[in-house]
């Protein structure tokens, strides 16, 4: 299993355009919300709860987040529970309002993705690597920490492998 830094290193090869990455802090919270959403309709018993299928993922998703970096993961987990908290709201509305939330934010998300990969010029990273689904999210948190001044080494960490990467051979 690869580290978070060479997770969010091979990510950032992707995101190198400011345009691109600016649809990306718009578009993966979206595209997580909207998931979060369609998938508290149905739900799974397990020992006799009922839980939204949504928050069985964002479960599994917190266990390989806490792999790469507790603290990481422990924000990941409050804004996943947000998301599931909302999606189990909206769920409980009428059919349209569910799926137009759902479904729209979902489209809308992937349309602000694809604009973004056209002005970067290069396909989305999980093209290439599924991961890239998981990563993605996690790389516009820890992008919105180093705009607060946190995580400093491993902004200098991946600074560093990002101008290795762009260094002539």
């Amino acid at each position: 299993m690869r580290s978070l830094r060479q997770n969010l290193a091979q990510y950032a090869r992707y995101h190198r355009d400011p345009r691109n990455r600016a649809t990306h802090y718009v578009g993966i919270p979206l595209i997580v919300v909207a998931v979060a959403v369609l998938l508290c309709r149905p739900q799974l018993e397990l020992a006799g709860l009922r839980l939204p299928l949504a928050a069985v993922g964002a479960a599994a998703v917190i266990v390989y987040y806490g792999l790469l970096d507790l603290g990481l993961a422990a924000l990941m987990a409050v804004f996943l529970a947000l998301a599931v908290w909302g999606g189990s709201w909206l769920a409980a509305q009428g059919t349209g309002a569910w799926l137009a939330a759902g479904l729209g934010g979902f489209v809308a998300g992937w349309v602000l993705q694809l604009v973004g990969h056209y002005f970067e010029g290069r396909k989305p990273a999980f093209v290439d690597d599924l991961i890239g689904l998981l990563i993605g999210p996690l790389f516009v948190l820890v992008e919105a920490l180093f705009a607060l001044g946190l995580y400093g080494q491993l902004r200098a960490q991946l600074r560093a492998d990002a101008d290795a990467t762009c260094m002539p051979s």
